[in-house]
């Protein structure tokens, strides 16, 4: 490990211990690394082999399925949503120990039928619908890369906590990876220009394991570890007026915006001092924390229309946390290396050649319902252009789209993983950048000009 690795490891112990009173649950499980022990020191073991699969709890995604939540409502549901979120991961920790799913399955599922049926109250009580949610509460034991299983055999008892991944086949050389990336064609009335804002890499490492949109007011609602640049007073309880006053990493003080996503880790045995700590081993997320070597935060345009102003407090979510049990139906991981990023992957990590870095791009939502600034799923307020014609869903308006760039200047091959819900395996597909918009209205309308005008601004 070079020397500038070694300082920014320095860092990120020291800022992580700083804020243990804030993100240290009682005195819990060590988390082992799962490629490397202590002893190993800083050599770089390959993830497991395909041949020691891994095996995880499936649980249908609540909150992707819900109706609409009234405003008042809303907090309520989203605390038990984070209970749903804290009983798989603590299944899935005696799942992992025991490989014994008879004895798990039935109390989650009695669990999860409870939590279901407070969100169910919530919502009549507030004169929403329901649906029938009590349907949702079974889960299931998949294999890594298999169908979910109803009474297959799923793994063998020999699986450890080694086994939580990332595994071998989730990386892939680079080079093998044809060209993919195709865009729209601007049109005559397409908006060209870009606004970039520039707030660092997280040099202060600023951490926390929470998910202000997803589970306001809930410490650990993450269950891993996120970096985050921009506004200093991110956490799980920030309201909007605490946005509007904190500060701001950003050079233009005009942007107080939020951008987090998950931290990315060198599985080298070398533990940070999360390492008994929520979000970080007590979640089995283990490893050397990287600083990016660069962070690209750039808005575009759209190439068909003009783009409105984005309302203040808007909230983006891009991408799923949980896409490997979910599906790839919202995943939006984009993994590259320097030098070749018209090949973007989705669903595997990039093994870049020597002189080559790492890349994570997230190309946000760029269409707005023109009223909401969240919904209750957090997705169903904005939307993606269409990736053929660039043109927003009808009834959705154009704003500046936020085009996220992050760099890695890690060693060559595989060994380094994001953090994870435990039972997601760190799987490069579920990849996600949150967004909350807390540009100066007078900026704001800035940004839309300067795209709609073709300038290049920052």
């Amino acid at each position: 490990m070079g020397r500038t690795s070694r300082k920014r490891s320095r860092l990120a112990r020291r800022v992580v211990a700083a804020s243990a009173a804030v993100i240290m649950g009682g005195g819990g499980l060590v988390a082992v690394n799962v490629y490397a022990n202590a002893e190993e020191g800083t050599d770089r073991p390959p993830p497991q082999s395909a041949g020691q699969q891994a095996s995880t709890i499936s649980c249908p995604d609540v909150g992707n399925q819900l109706p609409e939540v009234p405003d008042a409502a809303r907090g309520e549901v989203d605390r038990r949503l984070a209970d749903l979120d804290s009983q798989i991961t603590d299944a899935y920790g005696r799942f992992e120990q025991t490989q014994d799913k008879e004895s798990l399955l039935g109390p989650l599922e009695e669990k999860r039928r409870e939590t279901l049926g407070g969100i169910s109250d919530t919502l009549e009580s507030s004169g929403a619908p329901a649906g029938n949610l009590d349907s949702m509460a079974p889960c299931t034991v998949r294999a890594d890369d298999q169908e979910e299983s109803g009474g297959q055999e799923q793994g063998s008892g020999e699986q450890s906590a080694s086994a939580n991944g990332p595994e071998a086949g989730d990386f892939v050389e680079i080079r093998s990876v044809r060209p993919n990336v195709n865009r729209p064609r601007n049109g005559r009335n397409a908006s060209r220009g870009t606004f970039t804002t520039r707030c660092g890499r997280n040099e202060n490492g600023k951490f926390n394991p929470d998910n202000v949109i997803v589970a306001p007011g809930v410490s650990n609602g993450a269950h891993h570890m996120h970096d985050y640049v921009g506004n200093q007073a991110t956490d799980a309880f920030s309201d909007d007026d605490d946005l509007a006053n904190g500060r701001t990493s950003c050079r233009n003080q005009g942007d107080k915006s939020t951008y987090y996503w998950p931290v990315l880790r060198l599985q080298n045995g070398e533990n940070e001092d999360d390492a008994q700590a929520d979000g970080g081993g007590k979640d089995q997320n283990v490893g050397e924390i990287q600083t990016p070597a660069s962070v690209s935060l750039k808005f575009a345009g759209n190439p068909v229309s003009k783009v409105v102003a984005m309302p203040r407090f808007l909230r983006i979510i891009t991408g799923d946390a949980k896409a490997f049990t979910n599906g790839d139906a919202n995943a939006n991981a984009s993994w590259s290396c320097t030098g070749f990023e018209n090949r973007q992957l989705k669903d595997k990590y990039p093994i870049c050649p020597e002189g080559s870095k790492v890349v994570r791009t997230f190309n946000f939502q760029s269409c707005w319902d023109g009223q909401n600034t969240d919904s209750a799923n957090h997705r169903t307020h904005v939307a993606f252009a269409d990736p053929r014609t660039g043109a927003c869903p009808r009834g959705f308006r154009a704003v500046p789209q936020l085009v996220q760039r992050i760099v890695y200047d890690v060693p060559p091959g595989p060994g380094f993983a994001v953090d994870s819900f435990p039972e997601q395996l760190h799987k490069p597909v579920t990849d996600h950048g949150d967004f909350i918009n807390v540009f100066d209205e007078r900026l704001m309308r800035r940004v839309a000009k300067c795209v709609n005008s073709g300038q290049r601004c920052s």
